[in-house]
C-alpha cells in the first residue's frame, strides 16, 4: 500500500536499475509496512528546476494508509533524503517530499480496495 514516486532531472541512464527496489525497502522499514505491499517509481530525465536553477533536483510523493504524521514524516523524510543524496547526489536542500495519508477506501488492490481487505 505505500507508494513512493520520485521525479528528478538526473538522466535516467544515471539512475541505478536497483534504486526503486532499494526505495521499497527503505519505505517498508520506515513505515513498518510489509515489503510485499510497497511500490516505488523513479522517473529520471524530467525537465525541472529548483530555486531557479537546473542543478540536480527531485520531488517525491509518499502515499501510505496510515503511519504518516508530524513525528513519523520526519523519520520517513530523513530516510528518503539520505537515500536520494547517496544514490543520485541530490542535496536535501534541492528536493521536496509530499506526504499523503490515504483512506483504505481510496486504494485499490487485488480486484477490491484495502477497505474490504482490512476495514
Amino acid at each position: 500500500m505505500p507508494y513512493l514516486r520520485l521525479e528528478t532531472n538526473v538522466p535516467q541512464e544515471k539512475i541505478p536499475a536497483s534504486f526503486p527496489s532499494e526505495l521499497c525497502e527503505i519505505v517498508s522499514k520506515s513505515l513498518g509496512k510489509p515489503l510485499s505491499y510497497c511500490a516505488a517509481t523513479v522517473v529520471g530525465g524530467v525537465s525541472m528546476a529548483f530555486g531557479g536553477t537546473n542543478e540536480p533536483t527531485a520531488q517525491a510523493t509518499l502515499m501510505s494508509i496510515g503511519a504518516l504524521g508530524v513525528a513519523e514524516n520526519k523519520k520517513h523524510a530523513k530516510a528518503i533524503f539520505e537515500a536520494v543524496e547517496k544514490t543520485l547526489g541530490i542535496p536535501p536542500t534541492r528536493m521536496y517530499i509530499s506526504f499523503q495519508n490515504a483512506p483504505t477506501s481510496d486504494i485499490g488492490y487485488n480486484k477490491t480496495t484495502f477497505h474490504d481487505l482490512f476495514g
